[in-house]
This record gives structure tokens, C-alpha cells and sequence, in this order.
């Protein structure tokens, strides 16, 4: 593990104000943060829609297997803590997240070292029942993935192996709001942080062959329903498919 280069998931721990970060994590959050200042409000809502979309799929659809892709840090309001009596699979790519994830595992709850990057391999990891329905969460990782690197197809590999009746809860980053002032001042941390937003449009792509629960693609603050920050200041789409 280089702690010496800033990692995502250590980032957004910082952003949301967990202890679990280095130097370069914050520098490189304050950075993004300085030309993005809703960067913070952003992270946060983030939180609060992967809440709002676990309960639902637990509750309303009565999902009881979920495979958590990207999950970071763990912090308050996990994805086993808000589906008690659910299997839940975490998948990241940074050790740390192992290491602060291994007093939460039991019976119930597994960590995979893993990378969305190689969804065959999660698949031949994962101990889930993929006969029966599954929540695939794929939040705030996407735009890491540039189109050099198909996360198009590595979405698909994972949501054609669910069975049907299966959800794909997914948030993703976006400048569709930005001023071109915020654009310009932008530029300079969006070339040298790997990565791509995407549009209203290119992140509608990764729920083809979905059918979207509503209220369909939306900011993720107004998913189910709108709770305070505008598209603007939260920058990122979200919502949730059903496979059919």
C-alpha cells in the first residue's frame, strides 16, 4: 500500500471527515475541493443516497443478497447495518479498506479485494446465490473509469450474471451543472485526477436493458425525493434498474 499517492476511497473518507487518510489524500481533496468547493456536499449526499437506496431495495423490493462494488471506508450507515438480515458481499481495490472492514465481517458479511476493473473475477469470488436476486451497488465509482478502460462492459458483466428480479443502485459523477467559470477552474485538477465525468445522457447507458424505479435517473438528492441540494451543488446522477 503507497500511501504516498492519493487513493479514492481514502479521499472521500476525508471528505466526509473519517480519520482513515494520509497526506496526499488530503492535498489532493483539498485540491479538488478548492476548484469544486461542493465537493464536501457532494461526498455527503453520496452517503445518504447509498442509505436511501439500501433501504429501499431491503425494505420495498426485499432484496437479501447485495454486492457492494467500491464500497470504501467503512462508516456509520453500512450496507449490513441497513440490511441486518442480508448477505452482503464489499469489494474495493485499497488494503486499508480491508483492514478497517475485518471487525465488521461475520456469517453474513465478506470482503473481497477486487476491482470492478475485473468483474469475472469478483463474480468467481463472490460468495453470493446469483440464481437468486442480488443488489448490485456500483456507487461513486464509475467516474474513476475513463472509456479507454469499458466500464460500459464491465457494468454489463456484473448485471448480466444477476438473475432476474435483480437492482443495479449506481451513482456517477457530472459537470452537466457546472458554469463555464467552474469549468475553467476545473480543468486543471479534472486532467491530472484519472477519471471521467459523464453526462445525463452516457450515464443512462449503464441501466440498458433496466427498467429504472422512480423516480428514474435524478440528482442523487432528489432520489426518491428531493431533500435539499440542488443538481448544482451535489454534481452527480444516481437511481436504480430493475433487470427484468
Amino acid at each position: 500500500m503507497d500511501v504516498s499517492v492519493a487513493h479514492p476511497a481514502r479521499r472521500y473518507d476525508y471528505w466526509l471527515g473519517g480519520t482513515v487518510n494520509f497526506a496526499a489524500d488530503r492535498a489532493s481533496g483539498d485540491a479538488i475541493a478548492a476548484a469544486f468547493p461542493q465537493t464536501r456536499t457532494a461526498a455527503i449526499e453520496n452517503r445518504r443516497f447509498l442509505g436511501r437506496a439500501v433501504s429501499w431495495l431491503y425494505h420495498e423490493a426485499g432484496v437479501r443478497q447485495f454486492l457492494d462494488v467500491g464500497t470504501g471506508i467503512p462508516g456509520v450507515g453500512t450496507v449490513h447495518e441497513l440490511a441486518p438480515e442480508a448477505r452482503v458481499v464489499y469489494v474495493d481495490n485499497d488494503p486499508i479498506v480491508l483492514l478497517h472492514s475485518a471487525p465488521l465481517l461475520s456469517a453474513n458479511t465478506t470482503y473481497l479485494e477486487g476491482d470492478l476493473r475485473a468483474p469475472d473475477e469478483i463474480l468467481a469470488r463472490a460468495p453470493i446465490d446469483f440464481d437468486q436476486p442480488v443488489g448490485l451497488l456500483v456507487v461513486s465509482v464509475l467516474h474513476f473509469l475513463e472509456d479507454a478502460e469499458s466500464p460500459y462492459a464491465r457494468v454489463a458483466a456484473l448485471v448480466d450474471a444477476l438473475a432476474p428480479g435483480s437492482y443495479l443502485a449506481l451513482t456517477h459523477g457530472t459537470i452537466d451543472h457546472q458554469t463555464p467559470a467552474e469549468l475553467e477552474a476545473m480543468a486543471p485538477i479534472m486532467k491530472a485526477t484519472p477519471g471521467q465525468f459523464r453526462s445525463f445522457d452516457e450515464v443512462s447507458r449503464f441501466f440498458d436493458g433496466l427498467t429504472l424505479v422512480q423516480p428514474g435517473l435524478v440528482s442523487i438528492a432528489d432520489w426518491p425525493e428531493p431533500t435539499g441540494p440542488t443538481p448544482a451543488e451535489v454534481a452527480m446522477w444516481g437511481g436504480i434498474g430493475r433487470k427484468p
